[in-house]
C-alpha cells in the first residue's frame, strides 16, 4: 500500500464484530451500554451525519465500537485500541490474528488524537 494515499493523521484499529443490528442503538445496548448513555452517545453523534462510527468504553474499561457495514446495517464490535496501528495493512494484520474460526472484523479509522 502507498503511504502518501493514506490519510494523514488517522490511526487504525482492528474490531471484532459480535452481532448486526438495525440502528447503531440497538448494537450499543447489544453490546451492554446502558440504554441511557447509549441515547446520550447517538444523539451526540446526530451533528455529524456523516457519522459512521461510535466508541465506547463499557465500567469494566472494555472499549467497544459499532459501526455502519457496507449494507446499511450497525456492527456491534469489541475493539482492540490498546495499540493503534499506523497503518491499515497493520490493522488488517492484527486482526487476522484476532479472528476466530467463523468471526469476521473491520479495520476501523478513527482520527489520530
Amino acid at each position: 500500500m502507498n503511504s502518501s494515499a493514506e490519510p494523514l493523521g488517522h490511526t487504525y484499529f482492528p474490531a471484532v464484530v459480535c452481532g448486526e443490528h438495525d440502528s447503531p442503538l440497538d448494537a450499543l445496548v447489544a453490546l451492554c451500554v446502558p440504554r441511557d448513555e447509549a441515547m446520550n452517545l447517538v444523539t451526540a453523534s446526530w451533528p455529524s451525519s456523516a457519522s459512521n462510527c461510535l466508541i465506547a468504553k463499557l465500567d469494566g474499561g472494555r472499549p467497544v465500537v459499532v459501526l455502519r457495514t457496507p449494507d446499511g446495517r450497525w456492527a456491534a464490535c469489541n475493539a482492540f485500541l490498546g495499540d493503534p496501528c499506523a497503518t491499515p495493512r497493520q490493522a488488517d494484520q492484527r486482526l487476522a490474528a484476532l479472528l476466530k474460526r467463523h468471526q469476521h472484523g473491520y479495520v476501523v479509522t478513527w482520527p489520530a488524537v
